[in-house]
């Protein structure tokens, strides 16, 4: 493994970069994430994209925790980011109702769809089509609004892009992996 070009901060943090960090990490974390720790060498933009990340995996997101887990872990796993994606399935996947098979499927392009329930295969579409077009096409839409409300597209459009931003910040940083996270067989 590559060694990390932007090494996530340590302790002892300043009395205000402790208190970002705090706001940050989710409770029950085991740790502050390494992905938290390069954010903050930007504290203003981490701050920020804090109420943004919390809205995305909150309670008053739109979405049901299994559509976006789907989305996030399809576009990380699109993205080739193994730090987002182990952080993901270690922390949401039993409670998205994912079976070993399903997240498999979700993560690696060339599995059988059939393994996932239509829903889950529409929004593996979307993702799919969005990372290689940046659009959405018509039939697909259609599809895609017969399911979902129009805030409820917005989000998942939101979700989508927020998460491949973050590959980027994880895959360009070399963001260490968490020694909790799962890890992809293709990794």
């Amino acid at each position: 493994m590559n060694p990390p070009r932007i090494e996530p901060l340590s302790p002892p943090y300043t009395p205000e970069l402790d208190a970002l960090l705090a706001r940050m990490t989710p409770p029950g974390a085991p740790s502050i994430l390494a992905l938290f720790r390069v954010m903050a060498h930007n504290p203003e933009l981490a701050a920020r994209a804090t109420g943004w990340g919390g809205y995305l995996l909150g309670r008053k997101a739109t979405l049901t925790l299994r559509d976006r887990e789907v989305v996030i872990d399809r576009v990380c796993a699109l993205c080739g980011a193994a730090y987002e994606w182990g952080v993901h399935v270690a922390a949401f996947a039993e409670a998205a109702g994912f079976s070993p098979r399903e997240t498999a499927a979700i993560a690696d392009p060339h599995a059988d769809p059939a393994v996932l329930g239509a829903r889950d295969r529409l929004l593996v579409r979307l993702v799919d089509e969005l990372h290689v077009t940046s659009h959405v096409g018509d039939a697909l839409w259609e599809e895609l609004a017969a399911e979902w409300s129009p805030a409820q597209l917005v989000e998942l459009l939101m979700l989508a892009g927020w998460y491949r931003a973050i590959s980027y910040v994880c895959n360009a940083a070399r963001v260490p992996p968490e020694p909790w996270a799962a890890r992809w067989a293709h990794a």
